[in-house]
């Protein structure tokens, strides 16, 4: 397969593990770096070997000469940089949460369209080993067909320190980790069409939500529970897994600690460890969330090659995107929100 050369836009904490997980693919090669931080651009150049770095996306995009962008900046520049690529005409890979709001994320969709290239959400969860292990199961029908599910993420863990603008915004939780869990919920139940949710502050040092549980009435039927804390002080921390349940017609799933995995169904029950692989530059216990990026990465290589688009497409996204908005939109009125309304 011939070289596949990309640019990465932004040089943050999150940004090293996509510039491994890029370094990892054989045909793939990251040319070109910008960041507006010129320290961080030199940490990134100097330790993957990059030489042409920039403090100017336009700059990038106008010195050309890659296949397809990385956006690993903050939310708040998507929209604009996702625009630019598409002026330019090179498929773009851009970090969650989509968008500032959902317009703006629609916006982006019709730009990448008219310019016909592709847009993948950077949304790396569903590619965790022990989600597709989960997702294998129900492709297999051991358990049947389900009727309820529960995605929880409950955690202590402090993301503050690698990451201290999660500290700032009025919205935290849903927005940053909640989205990861929906998207879940949706690779695993289909697409939702109504939201119920409620959200508290627990630490009085943030701006935004730290907790959050969400009723999900999805099309097929399915009921979820999505829960997402940031506040949970537990024994033993199990930062950053995600644990499942999954009642079927005819048995049971169960994702718990350390990835161990129970089904039970009409011929008995089983247990199996669908843990993650400690890749090379990995570490633990961020390994899990590693490992995905690695897979997501590679998934766009593939599409990218065979002109097809990826799973997590931003059209894909929109829905995901939907649930968001619809979280913060409940909660906000104490009320169930349609999904219908929110995406016309």
């Amino acid at each position: 397969m011939a070289k596949i050369k990309g640019a990465l836009i932004g040089c943050g904490f999150f940004a090293v593990n996509q510039m491994h997980g890029w370094q990892d693919i054989a045909n793939v090669e990251i040319v070109a770096i910008c960041d507006r931080d010129p320290e961080r651009l030199r940490i990134v150049g100097d330790q993957f070997g990059v030489a042409r770095r920039y403090q100017s996306a336009e700059a990038t995009f106008a010195d050309g000469g890659f296949d397809f962008v990385d956006i690993a900046t903050t939310v708040g520049s998507h929209r604009a940089l996702v625009e630019l690529a598409a002026s330019h005409k090179v498929p773009a890979i851009c970090q969650k949460p989509f968008a500032p709001t959902l317009e703006d994320a629609k916006a982006m969709v019709v730009a990448a369209d008219g310019a016909g290239i592709p847009l993948m959400i950077h949304e790396n969860f569903r590619w965790q080993t022990p989600i597709l292990a989960v997702k294998a199961v129900l492709d297999r029908g051991t358990i049947g067909t389900p009727f309820w599910g529960r995605i929880s993420f409950r955690s202590g863990f402090d993301v503050f320190s690698g990451q201290p603008y999660l500290a700032k915004g009025k919205r935290f939780i849903i927005e940053d980790l909640g989205i990861h869990s929906l998207d879940i919920a949706r690779f695993l139940f289909g697409d939702a069409h109504r939201m119920t949710a409620r959200t508290a502050r627990i630490n009085p040092d943030i701006a935004g939500e730290d907790v959050a549980t969400m009723l999900l009435g999805h099309d097929n039927g399915i009921t979820s529970i999505v829960d997402v804390s940031y506040a949970s002080k537990l024994p033993e921390e199990p930062f950053p897994q995600t644990f499942v349940e999954i009642d079927g017609s005819t048995g049971t799933l169960r994702l718990g600690k350390d990835y161990k995995l129970t089904v039970h169904g009409p011929e008995g029950t089983t247990e199996s460890l669908v843990a993650p692989k400690l890749l090379p530059w990995a570490s633990r216990p961020w390994h899990n969330i590693q490992e995905s990026v690695a897979l997501i990465q590679k998934h766009w290589v593939e599409r990218l090659a065979a002109r097809q688009e990826p799973d997590t497409s931003g059209r894909d996204n929109l829905q995901t995107f939907a649930l968001v908005e619809a979280a913060y939109l409940s909660a906000r009125r104490g009320e169930t929100v349609s999904l219908v309304d929110l995406l016309g």
